[in-house]
């Protein structure tokens, strides 16, 4: 800033009636050149005392509170006042001061090679060589209010999420409601911001995106960038101040320090400020006292500070918080197309498929740190691991172990006796309680309470319930700063962060337990899809899992007699074909052709290709398709309907020409009873239909039975419904098992797909032969 004349400045600090003191930090802060410490030490007093006397000096000129850059402004009220009562006198200009906008420019080419090196390119986790930050950065999201810091229920929270047990929505959980802007926007709309996020959410590589940019006059083009990781600055052994740290950097780039002075005295500074939360505790208090000195000399200037949240709680009152939003679907997909195209790899497009197809690994995608690890594992092979639980099990050592350790990053040990095998202990004890209650959002003093039931057994653990309450709490913000396990959905509210982490750990503990009994309990649950596929994949041997779910499954239509002479009719049907396919897929399929299943055909097999070579699978299907037209004709009386009643029954006449003579002339003679399709008249067909449907529906029922032993009208009752449906799912969850990554012996095996879709009877007799 000018200085100004130490006359003019007494007369205005008397005409403000400022104290003795007031006037003689206002004096010499406007009248000279250099930093508040420097000024303080002139004055012989310590900076402290300096800012607090500055700071009444401010509120009389009605520049208090917390209003951004209360010296600059005043310096240039005070500039006004001058040159008003003095017109004929101008204070001396600088050369700096008039070309200050060369300079930036100037410095800025200086320093860009040296920026370039130091944030140019990002070397994470497995990668074996770095990968430039320009080929794979994607814009970040913003969110302007902290999720943590919502008052909100639980209630509230959960409200637009479907966690219900019968409509179980993965992908709702995390989602959050809250208005973003674009990273760069919220740097210009903010002059001094806190950004904080949970690890791996992209922070580092944002301010990095920003320093490039800024010195390649992409952005912020009156800004000069810096960026500092704070780990270093405050392991340099030196211990220097903030200021003569920036300004070694700056001499390692031939500028001065009287022109890193004249920008930062002018505003034109970017300053970035890395890893607040990397810094160790020895060293915390010192670094935040230099930051908050550096932020008070030089105010005018733009600073953007990282930190991981959770983290210790840090007061920057001038600073606006804000977090680092999740990706999103478009944030994913330009990530990991700019990663592989970078690699030269055609894989991004089914890399998306296979999220697509995959929830609960999709979830993780959101994270930027765990999509590069998916990344890394799906350009090994093309494809994800097979078994899920490996992968999770990576993830999750990236979080726990592997990102700090990389970056050489020690984080205070909270409570010494808890390391990485007892978190993981830790976490599977409270994943499987909670899940077990369906609670996926819980309450921090519950699960304070968890983690001090689980630590109290621990060895030389406190006995005291107080003193085990605030170390469990100093335990819950380690594991959620420091790993991101954990996450505050809302104040006093948490969660882990990905659905997928606590099936996982629920599997973990199942596992360790042994309780494969509690976990077949739930075999009807949908939420325990995911937790009985990981179990599977976790287990040495899967033999008992897969045969207690068998038992149970058959234990749930056992007693229905309806339901058995169902499947009695299932299984008689299915020998009476022949066809070149297992006897328990072609089960499946006359199972998914009945009412209550609608057709849905995922239980069995690749069927396009079925129908090729199974002229009688292919005829039932039409049939059944037909007969279903027949009945939604007489509720949605539509052209179209008949047209494809038509083409099916045609269809069906089609395929049943080497088979059965009469079962074609029957439903030519059917097809025969409909009225005409080239005759439009929309309500000529509604009469004949409400006239003649229902008869002809059952007419063509009866053909299919008397032909094709198919298309009775079972009566199910909606209990019996909705236990066919239970039934059929559990069923679907066992082959999803036996056909995923797990050890399970080819007896075993042969066994369960034998049974498959039996009654009991027909069970009962395989078992009797068997033995």
């Amino acid at each position: 800033m000018q200085p100004l004349p130490h006359d003019f400045l007494t007369k205005i600090a008397r005409d403000y009636e400022l104290s003795p003191e007031q006037e003689e930090a206002f004096v010499a802060r406007f009248s000279r050149q250099g930093n508040v410490d420097a000024i303080a030490e002139s004055l012989h007093i310590s900076p402290n005392a300096f800012r607090t006397r500055m700071s009444h000096v401010y509120k009389k000129f009605s520049f208090g509170g917390n209003s951004p850059n209360k010296a600059r402004r005043l310096h240039d009220w005070l500039i006004k006042n001058y040159q008003a009562s003095n017109p004929s006198s101008t204070p001396q200009t600088s050369t700096h001061e008039v070309e200050i906008d060369t300079l930036v420019q100037e410095i800025r080419q200086k320093i860009k090679p040296s920026i370039q090196k130091d944030c140019g390119t990002m070397k994470v986790l497995d990668m074996t060589q770095p990968i430039g930050l320009k080929d794979i950065y994607t814009k970040v999201n913003i969110l302007e209010k902290v999720i943590g810091r919502r008052r909100l229920a639980i209630n509230e929270l959960i409200q637009g999420c479907n966690l219900d047990a019968e409509s179980f929505d993965r992908l709702g959980f995390g989602n959050v409601k809250e208005e973003r802007i674009p990273g760069l926007e919220a740097v210009q709309k903010y002059d001094k911001l806190m950004v904080l996020g949970k690890p791996g959410a992209g922070k580092t590589t944002f301010l990095k995106y920003l320093a490039i940019q800024c010195a390649k006059s992409k952005i912020l083009t009156d800004k000069v960038p810096i960026f500092i990781t704070l780990k270093q600055f405050a392991e340099t052994q030196s211990q220097p101040s903030l200021t003569t740290y920036i300004n070694q950097i700056f001499d390692n780039c031939n500028v001065t320090e009287v022109q890193v002075a004249a920008f930062l005295k002018h505003g034109s500074g970017l300053i970035l400020l890395d890893g607040l939360d990397e810094v160790r505790e020895e060293d915390a208090d010192r670094v935040l006292t230099q930051i908050q000195a550096f932020t008070e000399d030089y105010d005018a200037n733009t600073f953007v500070i990282t930190c991981r949240i959770a983290a210790r709680e840090y007061t920057f009152e001038k600073f606006t918080d804000v977090e680092v939003d999740d990706f999103d679907d478009k944030q994913i997909r330009t990530f990991a197309t700019k990663w592989f195209q970078a690699k030269q790899l055609d894989l991004a497009d089914y890399f998306i498929e296979q999220l697509e197809d995959n929830k609960p690994i999709k979830e993780l995608a959101s994270n930027p740190l765990l999509l590069t690890l998916l990344c890394i594992e799906f350009e090994d092979s093309g494809e994800f691991p097979a078994n899920r639980a490996e992968l999770y099990s990576r993830a999750i050592q990236t979080l726990l172990r592997k990102w700090d350790a990389k970056r050489r990053i020690e984080r205070e040990q909270v409570y010494k006796k808890l390391s990485v095998q007892r978190k993981e202990d830790l976490l599977s004890e409270v994943a499987f309680v909670t899940f077990e209650r369906g609670e996926y959002l819980f309450k921090q003093r519950k699960i304070e309470q968890y983690i001090a039931d689980y630590i109290r057994n621990l060895p030389d653990a406190k006995t005291d319930p107080d003193a085990l309450l605030l170390d469990s709490e100093a335990v819950l913000k380690s594991i959620e700063s420091q790993h991101g396990l954990l996450v505050e959905r809302a104040r006093g509210i948490y969660s882990f962060s990905h659905l997928t982490f606590q099936e996982y750990f629920t599997t973990r503990e199942i596992v360790a337990k042994s309780d494969i009994a509690l976990l077949v309990s739930k075999i009807t649950e949908k939420r325990w899809r995911e937790v009985f596929l990981l179990t599977a994949g976790r287990m040495r041997n899967a033999d008992e899992l897969v045969q207690q779910m068998k038992q149970k499954i058959d234990e749930l239509v056992a007693s229905d007699e309806k339901l058995q002479r169902f499947l009695v009719w299932v299984n008689q049907k299915s020998l009476s074909v022949e066809v070149p396919y297992k006897p328990s897929d072609v089960r499946a399929f006359y199972f998914a052709l009945s009412p209550v299943r609608s057709r849905d055909l995922s239980l069995a097999f690749d069927f396009d290709r079925f129908f090729d070579l199974a002229r009688d699978l292919s005829l039932d299907f039409h049939l059944y398709v037909s007969l279903d037209l027949s009945r939604d004709l007489s509720l949605d009386l539509s052209r179209d309907f008949a047209h494809d009643l038509d083409s099916t029954l045609s269809l069906s006449r089609d395929l049943s020409r080497d088979l059965d003579s009469e079962l074609k002339q029957s439903l030519q003679q059917l097809q025969d009873q409909l009225p005409s399709q080239k005759e439009n008249d929309q309500e000529q067909l509604n009469k004949w239909w409400q006239v003649n449907g229902k008869v002809w529906t059952e007419q063509l029922r009866t053909v299919m039975i008397q032909h094709r032993h198919i298309g009775y009208n079972w009566q199910f009752s909606n209990s019996q419904k909705q236990l066919l449906h239970l039934y059929y799912d559990a069923n679907k969850l066992l082959v999803d098992c036996l056909n995923s990554d797990c050890y399970i012996s080819q007896e075993v095996r042969q066994e369960i797909e034998d049974t498959l879709l039996l009654p009991l009877a027909e069970i009962e007799k395989h078992k009797s032969h068997a033995n």
